[in-house]
């Protein structure tokens, strides 16, 4: 059953993984403009699901990396409930990823939709049996996560960002479902992604101790690490 689920998580990921690119290249402007509406081309882009057709991020990247994440997270996880919102989440997880990476930004567009049907899907899977979590610690979880990082951003706000805390929401959200031992597990894992990444530019002499660096990635990679770790202790 474990191989069927990786499997068929991994596929699914692929799948959608096809759609990040185009999603990525429309989002991925600086703060205060508007989503791109047109290819490099010229071409008009009408609607966000669809092909990159060469444009944005690398397709076979996101394609394998959403493929890896969801097989993981199915593997972990198993025949449980809340296995179908892990698999609708993800890909958006992988897509927020990848457009901070770009440009250092995490939309709203994404962030606060993704906190409501975090909650929304959890609830759901609550009220079907053999769940492996709690809904309202994992409503408790995001609020608890957002407002540690909304005092982040109060006291530092060059190294925490307010698009952090909106993420932090969602993040709360997936990894109380499984407790607060993981919702600290995933958050400390985020930190240590980011301290890590930060001074392994420092040492490749790519940034100084100054260089602001994209949190947004490393927060959802330490979020997947605690999801999985809570979904297979579950």
């Amino acid at each position: 059953m474990e191989l069927i689920l990786a499997v068929g998580g991994a596929l699914w990921g692929a799948l959608v993984g096809l759609f990040v690119p185009r999603a990525a290249y429309r989002l991925s402007v600086p703060p205060g403009e508007g989503w791109r509406a047109e290819t490099p081309e010229g071409a008009a882009l009408t609607s966000w699901v669809g092909l990159a057709g060469g444009y944005g991020p690398r397709t076979s990247g996101t394609v394998v990396t959403t493929a890896l994440v969801c097989a993981a997270l199915a593997l972990t996880t198993g025949a449980r409930p809340e296995l179908g919102v892990w698999m609708l989440l993800a890909p958006f997880g992988v897509l927020l990823a990848v457009v901070d990476f770009t440009v250092h930004r995490l939309p709203d567009v994404l962030t606060l939709p993704l906190a409501g049907a975090a909650l929304a899907l959890l609830g759901g899977a609550a009220l079907l049996p053999e769940h492996g979590g709690s809904w309202l610690t994992a409503l408790y979880g995001a609020l608890a996560l957002a407002g540690a990082y909304f005092l982040l951003f109060l006291i530092n706000p060059n190294g925490m960002g307010f698009g952090d805390v909106k993420l932090a929401l969602c993040l709360g959200a997936v990894l109380g479902w499984y407790g607060w031992g993981v919702l600290l597990l995933g958050t400390f894992a985020g930190f240590l992604l980011a301290s890590l990444y930060g001074v392994g530019l420092v040492i490749a002499r790519r940034a100084g101790r100054k260089t602001a660096i994209p949190f947004g990635p490393f927060l959802i990679g330490g979020a997947f690490v605690g999801l999985m770790i809570g979904a297979y202790a579950a």
